[in-house]
């Protein structure tokens, strides 16, 4: 399969939230297991849900779409990167928010991005305790309910908000920083929602939040897919000099490669950035 030039994305994105489905089952299914977590160079934890459903999704793409190019976060803490980029390539976090895997919350999510030209496309957001999934194409983004047999019950189109009154920051549970709060306060904001993983991304893109600054490290396969949804829905996610976040090989700043500069995702006329 190729990925659709024009026309209908339905079954593209169909074959990518079955993947996405399936590496969440496996994920619950190790939720009572041996994880064998330990910490990787960078200081983050990696565990065996990590790297079974990274697994899951490699193989699957790889059918799928075999000559698009994959970045995956645990085959590239291996050293294991793709020799060059095409003008497609996947971004792939099959668990991200393992530390809140691993405490037992429930906002953690499996997200596949799809990227064109620097430009996140398309992607799949799924948090598997919550039982939803965030789909976005060029055709819009899509709120999905998901039953206990991982399939898809009921959907519906989403689109960003308005600013809100008041205004509704969404920041990391885990890593908020100094200079976030401070910018929460700098855009007017008065609600602050903590929650883990690219759900981030999805409370704004259906309309429950209206801004994200992130002033702390972050990795593309960390972003990818959630702010392929909120783009999808209306939104946008830029770099502090206001132009869109770019997705490629390349680091910032003498930053390592696929690392993020510092971002503000908003809703549509919720914030002026400039």
């Amino acid at each position: 399969m190729s990925v659709p030039q024009t026309g209908d994305w339905s079954g593209y994105i169909e074959k990518l939230e079955k993947i996405a489905l399936c590496a969440g089952a496996e994920i619950l299914r190790l939720k009572e297991s041996e994880l064998n977590a330990s910490v990787k160079q960078d200081d983050t934890p990696v565990c065996s849900a990590d790297k079974n459903a990274e697994a899951i999704i490699l193989k699957h793409l790889g059918i799928l779409t075999p000559d698009i190019p994959i970045v995956a976060e645990e085959a590239a803490a291996a050293g294991q990167l793709p020799e060059k980029l095409g003008e497609y390539f996947y971004l792939v976090d099959a668990l991200d928010g393992t530390k809140e895997f691993l405490q037992g919350r429930d906002d953690y999510t499996v997200n596949i991005g799809l990227i064109k030209s620097g430009y996140p496309i398309a992607g799949i957001v799924y948090a598997p305790a919550r039982k939803v999934l965030f789909s976005a194409s060029p055709e819009g983004a899509r709120r999905k309910n998901i039953d206990n047999d991982f399939n898809i019950f009921s959907e519906q189109k989403i689109k960003v908000r308005s600013a809100g009154t008041p205004l509704i920051g969404v920041a990391s549970r885990s890593h908020n920083t100094p200079l976030t709060e401070q910018a929460m306060v700098d855009y007017g904001v008065t609600g602050c929602i903590s929650v883990g993983s690219s759900l981030k991304f999805c409370l704004i893109a259906e309309g429950l939040a209206d801004i994200y600054p992130r002033f702390g490290r972050t990795m593309q396969w960390d972003t990818a897919a959630g702010d392929a949804v909120i783009r999808a829905a209306g939104g946008s996610t830029c770099t502090l000099d206001g132009q869109p976040l770019i997705y490629s090989m390349r680091g910032v700043d003498g930053k390592i490669d696929f690392s993020n500069p510092y971002f503000i995702s908003t809703g549509c006329g919720a914030i002026r950035l400039a």
